[in-house]
This record gives C-alpha cells, structure tokens and sequence, in this order.
C-alpha cells in the first residue's frame, strides 16, 4: 500500500480515519521530521463526485499554501490504487476535543475565532470555499497553534444548503458562527433528536441565547453571533467585516455583559 512513499518516508502509527482516507504518521528521511499522510483508496470512491474531490483536495491545499492558519501540504504520491496526500502534522489536537470539557473562555474563543476567520478570509481571496467547517477540522499543532483543515455536517451547515439553493462564500461565516456559539456556550444554536429535527432547526434560523447559558457572555459577542448566524445572506457578514467587529479587534475583552 506504501510501496510509492518508502523511499521517502516511515509510515508509523494510524491517528485519524474519515471517509474515505487513514491518516497516518510518517517520518521523512530527508528532513528528519514527521508529517501526516492522508491515504486514500481509489476503488473507494464510487461516484463522480468522490472522485471529483480526490482530485481537487490536493490542488486546493496546494493554492492555499502560504498562509500559516492552513494545512500546509508537503507532496502528493499516486499509483493505481491509492493517493497519498502528506502535509504537516498537527499533534495537539482538535477543536473539537477542546469544546467537549465545557464553554472556552471568551478571550480564548476571540484568539480561535480570529486565527479561523483570517483562514477563511484567505480563501475567500482565493475563490476558494471550504464548505464544511467544523471543530474536528480545526487542528492544532503541538505548540497550541491552530489550523484549519480542508469539503455537511447538520450542525454547522447553513440553511441555503439544505435548501439546495445556490449558495456563496458566506456558508463558511454561518459555520464559523455556529462554531463560535458552541465555543462560548458548550452546546449548538440549532439541534434535535434526529439529523432531520435538526436540518428543521437549521432551517428555521430563530437563534436565541437562553439566560441560563449565557449569562456571563458579553453584548458584544451575541452582536457578532447574530450577524454570523444569519439567514438573509444578504446582511450576514463577510470574513472581513468579522475580522473588523470590535469584539474580535479587542480579541474578547470587554467589560459589557448580559446584553
């Protein structure tokens, strides 16, 4: 299965799976470092769409290379059977396991908002959507740096997409909003007790802040949440106008609460 990465590489341990690719860790003998290396088995992908992605994932990280709060590609090998996507490996974890031991503070979801929205905003100038944001992929490196990983998932999706409209960049805002909720209060704006109760909620858009949950977060937060997690597209913000929201310039410090 590694036969085109041998001479280059040791390939260790598994550390992640996803649809259709394992994730290992692997060592290169050039450089003495390791990386990760996302492999991928073709007769896996059995509609043109799967293949459709294989072939852009690589060309996609390639583009973006350069902006450090990305997944940095390394190379890419292919035979036959398998593609073989190595990039930098993240070993501190993902958002994700950071959110499921409670609400972050709002300095520190400021500091994971800012570097994922920068992220986003150097796609978006790119021509580039992600269209699928989520906490398990947003990376960290081993030094606590963050990374965002590269295309839903019901939570996070937003509306216009399960509508099957035409849809724009903006997408990625409403899923970094959702994220930046669920960062401030432990739990998603929208969810039920089946994906479709939750496609439903997703749907409907009516996003409150119960009392009891967000008591302690800042006016200005909820200010940038209703203006991330919106419906009409038209006044949802852009990554910029984010970047620009003086709850981020201030990176979450402020003395206003309870708005």
């Amino acid at each position: 299965m590694f036969e085109t990465l041998q001479p280059d590489f040791q390939i260790y341990e598994q550390i992640g799976h996803g649809k259709f690719g394992t994730i290992y860790r692997c060592f290169s003998k050039q450089t003495s470092q390791f990386f990760a290396c996302k492999t991928i088995q073709k007769n896996l992908l059995i509609d043109s769409t799967d293949r459709e992605c294989l072939d852009k994932e690589p060309k996609t990280l390639q583009l973006l290379t350069g902006n450090t709060n990305i997944l940095q590609i390394y190379k890419v090998y292919e035979d036959d059977n398998y593609v073989h996507i190595v990039t930098e490996l993240c070993s501190g974890g993902d958002l994700y396991e950071r959110v499921s031991n409670g609400p972050l503070s709002e300095k520190y979801a400021a500091l994971i908002l800012t570097r994922l929205v920068t992220a986003i905003a150097y796609c978006h100038n790119l021509g580039v959507a992600h269209r699928d944001i989520k906490p398990d992929n947003i990376l960290f490196d081993s030094q606590g740096k963050m990374m965002n990983g590269v295309v839903g998932t019901p939570y996070y999706v937003a509306p216009e997409v399960l509508l099957g409209k035409e849809y724009n960049e903006r997408v990625d805002i409403w899923s970094a909003g959702v994220i930046l909720y669920i960062m401030l209060s432990g739990v998603p704006p929208f969810y039920g007790d089946t994906p479709t109760e939750t496609f439903e909620a997703v749907l409907r858009g009516n996003l409150r802040f119960p009392t009891r949950i967000f008591r302690s977060v800042s006016t200005e937060a909820k200010d940038l949440l209703r203006k991330m997690i919106c419906k009409d597209v038209s006044r949802r913000f852009s990554a910029e106008q984010v970047l620009r929201h003086p709850w981020v310039i201030n990176g979450g410090e402020t003395n206003h609460i309870n708005g």
